[in-house]
């Protein structure tokens, strides 16, 4: 189905494509685009950059569309150190794990509020943290907090593991990556002043995003052991 015109969009991705053209792929809340941009390593390539909101008008009924119309919405926030790379990621798990063309509008909108949040220099760990959870609640892989896999609800002094195709598991015998009912309570409430929390929920979105990322490592998470 052609898309609608003038639609918001961010850059997720680009690569060079032919002699001039590039291969884009776009974040809009229709879902992950690819388009050919043409001429995009002349006047208008200056715009196929990550993290600016922008207008696009996309053309073609096939899952390659083209570029008819491509303009800058105000000004971008520019993302700096650890921010940059925080956005590198979050494009990195949108490229990895959000299926082509499945609308998610909410997920947009989280997208673009995290954005101008790490541009206005917040705290990146909760922002990061939230922003998992919201794919993996928008994509279906989302688990109850509150509750484990028995439907009881989390008690504050028990120990859980996480159950990817299931949700949290109360077991008796401490070992090693299990998460405290206190811990898990204080993410369902996102309450990251909460000891543990932040690290908790770490860990916890790790384990919940790997089996969907598979063997592949992020580039991104590279990147950011290497400063």
């Amino acid at each position: 189905m052609e898309q609608p015109a003038g639609q918001p969009a961010y850059v997720l991705h680009s690569r060079a494509y032919k002699e001039t053209s590039a291969l884009v792929d776009f974040l809009t809340p229709q879902g992950r685009v690819r388009a050919v941009l043409r001429r995009a390593r002349g006047k208008g390539g200056s715009l196929v950059r990550p993290f600016v909101e922008l207008e696009v008008e996309l053309r073609g009924r096939g899952e390659l569309k083209n570029v008819g119309r491509l303009d800058s919405v105000g000004i971008g926030g520019w993302l700096h150190g650890d921010a940059l790379f925080s956005g590198l990621y979050l494009n990195e798990l949108l490229m990895r794990l959000l299926p082509a063309e499945a609308p998610h509008p909410a997920l947009f909108e989280h997208y673009t509020l995290t954005l101008q949040a790490l541009a206005a220099g917040r705290p990146l760990e909760p922002l990061l943290r939230a922003f998992e959870w919201r794919l993996l609640d928008e994509l279906g892989y989302a688990f109850a907090l509150t509750h484990d896999i028995n439907d009881d609800p989390i008690d504050t002094q028990g120990l859980y593991r996480l159950q990817v195709d299931a949700g949290l598991e109360r077991v008796y015998l401490a070992q090693p990556g299990l998460f405290t009912g206190a811990e898990l309570l204080a993410l369902a409430e996102a309450d990251w002043q909460a000891p543990g929390a932040l690290l908790a929920a770490k860990r916890l979105m790790r384990q919940a995003l790997a089996v969907h990322l598979g063997p592949k490592p992020l580039v991104s998470r590279e990147l950011f052991r290497k400063r």
